[in-house]
């Protein structure tokens, strides 16, 4: 079931064209920049986006010299995270995603604002990621506000969690 919906919604998405993306994107962030719990964050993890996900660098590049902005980084089965500085300083990791460099950020208590990518979100808060466990890992260690997002068609009717899974606080997406 899991499988089969992750390649419905990654045709889905292969449908949608880079200008679409951009502005999508760029709708999407707006929106999480009025939101309350992103105006009072200081420390915020996102992800730097692959090509098929919700476009975060001009976001994160934007918010980096106001707040403390953080990257997941793969270490082993897990992910680990790093500050972000500058995309000059991104180095190309495991599956073509990029990573910052430095020492690990270890304090999760300060972490207010968590954006999550996933392959598809279900308006209950449910997530579906790409299958490999690495958020279901670090989410339970984390008690900021925890933001989904994604591209329309990856909110679907119904995803059925495995008892590891962690909810979204909110789930975010354009119409």
């Amino acid at each position: 079931m899991k499988k089969k919906l992750r390649a419905a919604i990654r045709k889905e998405i292969k449908n949608i064209d880079g200008e679409h993306k951009r502005l999508f994107s760029q709708q999407l962030f707006s929106a999480i920049e009025q939101l309350p719990e992103f105006q009072s964050a200081h420390t915020v993890l996102a992800f730097w986006s692959l090509p098929d996900e919700v476009d975060t660098h001009d976001f994160i590049e934007k918010w980096a010299g106001d707040k403390r902005m953080l990257l997941p980084v793969i270490v082993g089965k897990e992910l680990r995270i790093k500050q972000y500085e500058s995309s000059g300083t991104l180095v190309q990791a495991s599956y073509n995603i990029s990573e910052p460099t430095g020492d690990f950020f270890t304090n999760y208590d300060e972490i207010d604002v968590i954006i999550v990518p996933g392959v598809a979100f279900d308006k209950q808060g449910n997530r579906l990621g790409r299958g490999k466990g690495y958020y279901d890992k670090l989410l339970p260690q984390l008690s900021g506000t925890k933001i989904g997002v994604c591209f329309p068609c990856q909110l679907v009717e119904r995803i059925v969690p495995d008892r590891w899974d962690v909810q979204m606080d909110k789930i975010l997406t354009v119409s």
